[in-house]
């Protein structure tokens, strides 16, 4: 059994935080869509241009990212599992949580957006499933789909668990992981990338969060998931990232410039600026992504304080915090005070609720533990004792 000493040696503590900086940033971005001229689930009358080019470059990068990330937690979270029992691991921390959040906090936010149709929030559980998917009708998971796609995904992969315990499983990783760690050698990534979505963005070229006609994207998310479960668990692999990480910068900063000034340098819409753009926004996915990773492995490799607090609250904190912002919002969006006034009291008041939540409800109670995807009390207590800490995406 490993000692604890040996338990935080081996820990990698930057990915803890960077997962929860990229859960973190995800509430930010979407108190920014609140302000933006595209729809969304409540909007301020007042939109703010300036953020659209802000929110599109962070919206190349951020999930991608997550999923790559997620697939690195998931490699640690298998440990000496069998398949069966990684299912049924799954089953517990995603498919129960997407499945509670799906029948109780997705019909209140959709309650929400369309409060001026019913008399009440009694008067609109009867017709929670009429007219079929949302936005036509009031079926939705919202942002719930994240966790339904890493579910799926984790079914996937369950069938080839024992494989990567295999020797020819180690055989094939290791002469990857050669070939990525030369100097800015996770660009080979890219032509898998790359080809995977200039197929299957043909016929299913929007994102839609919806499973059924959103391939291209699911193929996309779980390419990046399955590059964190395969690559980036290798710590040759790391030290590599972390000593390019200025040439990566240097990447996405490069590629950002010439995504910005695609339309002056192409002038009318075309085919092949269609095709450029997309490209572009690729790299940029990838490159920032390892940006990323490269700079919190060389200056947040540590536990810090409040790390592991915050480890295990950052999953409910991100079931929790789109219904917030969403409540909060439309309460705040109709009082008479400056548009800019309104951000800050719907961060502040969303944070504050979801504090509240969590901290003096959810947490301390095993049956609210498990809908949100914690361990019970008691299995919290003994894995404190006698286990590295360990989650597929939030860990703890």
């Amino acid at each position: 059994m490993k000692t604890q000493e040996t338990i935080k040696k081996d820990r990698k503590y930057f990915i803890d935080w960077l997962r929860i900086a990229l859960i973190i940033s995800v509430f930010f971005f979407h108190v920014g869509m609140i302000f933006r001229p595209e729809q969304w689930h409540v909007n301020s009358k007042e939109s703010f241009a300036f953020l659209d080019p802000i929110m599109w470059w962070l919206h190349l990068w951020r999930m991608p990212l997550l999923f790559l990330v997620s697939g690195v937690g998931t490699y640690y979270a298998i440990g000496h599992r069998t398949s069966w029992q990684y299912v049924k691991e799954r089953f517990r921390r995603l498919y129960i949580p997407f499945t509670v959040g799906f029948f109780t906090l997705v019909p209140l936010m959709v309650y929400v957006e369309r409060i001026d149709v019913y008399d009440s929030l009694w008067d609109f559980i009867p017709h929670i499933f009429d007219g079929g998917p949302y936005p036509v009708g009031n079926i939705s998971w919202h942002h719930l789909w994240f966790i339904l796609y890493l579910f799926i995904i984790s079914l996937l992969i369950a069938p080839f668990l024992n494989y990567t315990k295999s020797g020819h499983y180690n055989m094939v990783r290791g002469k990857m992981i050669n070939l990525v760690t030369k100097k800015m050698g996770l660009n080979w990534l890219l032509p898998i990338i790359i080809l995977s979505q200039v197929i299957l963005r043909q016929y299913f070229p929007n994102s839609t969060h919806a499973l059924y006609n959103d391939w291209a994207y699911f193929t996309y998310y779980l390419l990046f998931f399955l590059s964190g479960f395969i690559l980036f668990t290798s710590d040759k692999l790391i030290t590599s990232l972390t000593n390019d990480r200025r040439l990566y910068l240097y990447q996405t900063l490069a590629f950002t410039l010439i995504l910005f000034s695609l339309p002056s340098i192409f002038g009318k819409p075309s085919v092949v600026q269609d095709y450029t753009l997309g490209i572009t926004e690729m790299i940029i996915s990838l490159s920032c992504g390892l940006t990323a990773i490269g700079y919190f492995k060389k200056y947040f490799n540590k536990d810090y304080k409040y790390r592991k607090v915050l480890n295990e609250a950052i999953y409910p904190f991100y079931l929790l915090h789109q219904p917030a912002l969403i409540f909060v919002g439309h309460v705040v969006l109709q009082w008479e005070i400056s548009y800019g006034m309104q951000a800050i009291l719907i961060t502040i008041l969303s944070l504050i609720s979801i504090y509240l939540s969590y901290w003096f409800v959810i947490r301390k109670v095993n049956v609210l533990r498990i809908a949100f995807g914690m361990k019970s009390k008691a299995k919290e207590d003994t894995a404190q004792m006698n286990q590295l800490e360990r989650s597929p995406v939030f860990d703890k």
